[in-house]
């Protein structure tokens, strides 16, 4: 699907505004001018507490919503948006995707859930999307080393950055995961 073939399906919505909630604020801003160029209103959040404000004062018709954000939960977000505005096209972006966070931000009210960093024209895509389409496989899925790098890295901030107790948990020896933590993610 080309972006050309996207932009119909924006051009039915009549409110187009759109709150960016993020805590990277060099991301967030380079997604806002990006949605701003392909039709939307945008509105940005630095976290929860300032999007909870921002909903209640006017629910956006369109979300795009961080799951960790410094103080809190992105899914509170979701939840606030939900009981404004339940026709929200909502969708939660994260660099620590697993099937239980994605399936309750579904359940939230999310109509997707994509792994950052996100393209724009993947985001439109999500946004505009007819819930009864499904969406497309990506392209080029994250290798198996990545999916575990990942899951090491979520696991490791869990647990507060402490390597002894991610260790356990992950049943690995501390010294191997050193190494892996001193290593760059691989691709």
């Amino acid at each position: 699907m080309t972006m050309t073939e996207q932009i119909p399906d924006l051009e039915t919505f009549a409110d187009k505004s759109l709150l960016i909630v993020d805590d990277d604020t060099a991301f967030q801003q380079r997604l806002a001018r990006a949605m701003e160029k392909r039709g939307f209103e945008t509105e940005t959040a630095d976290g929860v507490r300032e999007a909870v404000t921002k909903v209640g004062t006017q629910a956006p018709a369109f979300a795009i919503v961080d799951m960790r954000l410094e103080d809190g939960n992105g899914l509170d977000v979701i939840e606030a948006i939900r009981q404004r505005r339940p026709d929200c096209r909502a969708i939660i972006l994260t660099g620590y995707g697993n099937i239980a966070t994605a399936v309750t931000a579904v359940k939230l009210g999310a109509v997707d859930y994509l792994a950052k960093p996100a393209d724009p024209d993947d985001i439109l895509a999500a946004l505009s999307r007819r819930p009864e389409d499904k969406a497309p496989p990506p392209e080029n899925p994250m290798s198996a080393d990545r999916v575990r790098w990942e899951h090491i890295q979520r696991v490791y901030e869990l647990c507060d950055r402490n390597v002894s107790e991610t260790a356990r948990r992950l049943n690995m020896h501390r010294r191997t995961l050193q190494r892996i933590l001193a290593k760059r993610a691989p691709r």
